[in-house]
């Protein structure tokens, strides 16, 4: 557990790197702002598409690693679901409640990080699960608060929904890179450098990004930010694992790896839906500033216990 702790705390002090530049305003939001969006459309892009290119699609898509890592993010969305429904809340403040309960920082801290803690192999399902939180999940809450507020699903629905996966960069990086592989056209010596050079900036932008935007974020409605930050901390890698180990087994490695890619605090772009959307900005903004400071445990219980450290 120490040594994971510790493997882990470099990853979690860029984040506090970026907290403090963020706090005293040294890193201002817009400087935040650009940074986050040089790491989202270059870094993180070109890490995806060299990581795609260099794999093939069985190395990536498993059916059972899929099922197992989709039932239970599944089963904790319904269940935020349900405990926001029990309170009375709308559909699309629910949809909001379940994305922060069982959607995690994957592209920004999960690819990076686990990457090196758990090895190269580990690149194909942590591609996996990001694929399908972006293609299944974000699609969801997009057609959950669309739908709820048009009274109805339209075709207009599908085209918004259609429309942001198409300018996600980090799905357009997949699919290209994805695409590169399965024609078995081998990246040129210079483009790979290129990539692998471009890429490297992913990890410390993207934890600095983190952490100067958590500086801009309140702590407000604490119970539940709370409650979500459980469900997503605490509940997310337990129904992951139970999916992995038990209902569809799998892999040893692949199960430690989905289990602690589940463990991940709350993923940044859900406030961004949340503010885009107007539902409930403040919640989010708690539950990925609470999520994330606590996280710097669990990840590390979590991927002590998957990996047998």
């Amino acid at each position: 557990m120490l040594d994971i702790f510790l493997k882990t705390l470099p990853f979690f002090a860029l984040i506090g790197l970026g907290y403090g530049a963020g706090r005293t305003r040294f890193f201002s939001e817009e400087a935040t702002a650009y940074l986050t969006k040089f790491v989202f459309y270059f870094a993180l892009s070109a890490m995806l598409f060299r990581f795609s290119a260099n794999l093939s699609i069985a190395e990536i898509f498993d059916a059972r690693l899929a099922m197992a890592y989709l039932w239970g993010t599944a089963f904790v969305y319904g269940i935020a679901i349900a405990v926001a429904f029990l309170r009375g809340l709308s559909v699309e403040t629910a949809a909001i409640e379940a994305q922060c309960a069982a959607i995690g920082n994957t592209g920004f801290l999960g690819v990076p990080m686990l990457a090196l803690l758990l090895g190269p192999e580990a690149v194909g399902p942590i591609i996996l699960v990001l694929a399908i939180d972006l293609l299944v999940f974000s699609s969801l809450l997009v057609i959950l608060v669309t739908g709820s507020r048009d009274g109805r699903m339209s075709a207009a629905v599908l085209k918004t929904v259609g429309l942001g996966l198409i300018k996600n960069p980090m799905i357009v990086a997949i699919v290209l890179g994805l695409c590169v592989s399965a024609i078995g056209a081998p990246v040129p010596a210079p483009v790979n450098e290129f990539l692998t050079t471009l890429g490297n900036a992913a990890t410390p932008g993207a934890l600095f990004a983190i952490g100067a935007s958590l500086a801009s974020k309140s702590a407000e409605r604490m119970q539940i930010a709370g409650w979500l930050s459980f469900c997503k901390l605490v509940l997310h890698p337990l129904f992951v694992a139970a999916g992995a180990y038990l209902f569809f087994p799998v892999s040893a490695y692949q199960a430690a790896v989905v289990v602690s890619a589940a463990s991940l605090p709350v993923a940044g772009n859900v406030f961004i839906l949340a503010q885009h959307y107007g539902v409930a900005p403040q919640r989010v903004s708690a539950a990925i500033l609470i999520s994330t400071a606590l996280s710097i445990l669990t990840v590390s219980l979590w991927i002590a216990w998957v990996t047998g450290s």
